[in-house]
């Protein structure tokens, strides 16, 4: 049997599986025929499944991307460009969070959902770690900020980072700026092999995100554990990323403690027209 498996009494042989097919791997012979794949297609296939995405009648599968696994779209939950920009504009980076666990299952709907962000070629090489025990996310707060210590020992004053010192001092006074007391901590990562793979991982935490705001949640980019990951082996050890995962990007979860009721401002963005 072939990846594609055509339904004969669907089929309109319309050719638009052929044209959509970014591999160019499908062929319609003659206005007669119905799509197959071209001889040796199956080495090239990306697994993208748009061929069974654009036929309207339901007419293709593939049998590593099912028909059965890919739902028809609802007319009815297609938001418009209003609804669009609002939700995009309110997702606001949270510092503050809620003393209450985040949900197991909430957490694996989260990265169910950023499972579907693009990535190169349709790799889908992200892996994940989930931290939710209050003490270990306060152990690699801790660590990052021994790595901020040991840049502060070489220079008191680094110019790639003022705010060091103050970070740290905080934390000696008791008050965690690094991972905010957040209740998870959730790192995406891609291994090498992935030439891509911190544009993966960053697409896949924008979904991440963006749906955690849907469901009552807040995140935070923990940019000060990324600047320590990438100089401290034994964190990246303790975190558990993979030794051949050069690519990765923390970000802090939890419910938000403060509320919003605008969308902040924006500088206007810079655009060349050629």
């Amino acid at each position: 049997m072939g990846l594609l498996i055509v339904d004969e009494d669907k089929c309109h042989k319309d050719g638009l599986c052929a044209k959509e097919c970014p591999m160019a791997i499908i062929l319609l012979q003659d206005k007669e025929s119905y799509p197959e794949l071209v001889p040796g297609g199956e080495l090239f296939c990306n697994l993208c499944g748009h061929c069974l995405a654009v036929c309207p009648h339901g007419a293709l599968s593939h049998t590593q991307v099912p028909l059965a696994d890919c739902p028809p779209l609802q007319k009815d939950l297609v938001i418009n460009e209003e609804q669009a920009v609002q939700f995009l504009r309110s997702r606001r980076s949270i510092r503050f969070f809620k003393d209450r666990p985040v949900e197991k299952e909430t957490i694996q709907k989260l990265i169910e959902i950023a499972r579907y962000a693009p990535t190169a070629n349709n790799a889908q090489l992200v892996e994940w770690q989930v931290f939710t025990d209050k003490d270990k996310i306060k152990e690699l707060a801790g660590l990052t900020v021994d790595w901020m210590r040991s840049v502060l020992e070489k220079d008191p004053q680094p110019a790639f980072a003022p705010y060091l010192p103050m970070i740290v001092a905080l934390w000696d006074a008791g008050h965690d700026v690094v991972l905010r007391k957040a209740p998870a901590l959730i790192v995406a990562s891609a291994p090498k092999s992935d030439p891509n793979g911190l544009v993966d991982a960053t697409l896949a935490l924008s979904y991440l995100e963006l749906g955690a705001t849907s469901m009552g949640l807040g995140t935070c980019w923990a940019g000060l554990v990324q600047g320590a990951l990438l100089s401290s082996p034994q964190l990246k050890k303790e975190m558990g990323i993979p030794e051949n995962h050069p690519h990765h990007y923390p970000m802090m979860l939890g419910y938000p403690k403060p509320k919003y009721f605008r969308l902040p401002e924006r500088k206007a963005p810079k655009i060349t027209w050629r």
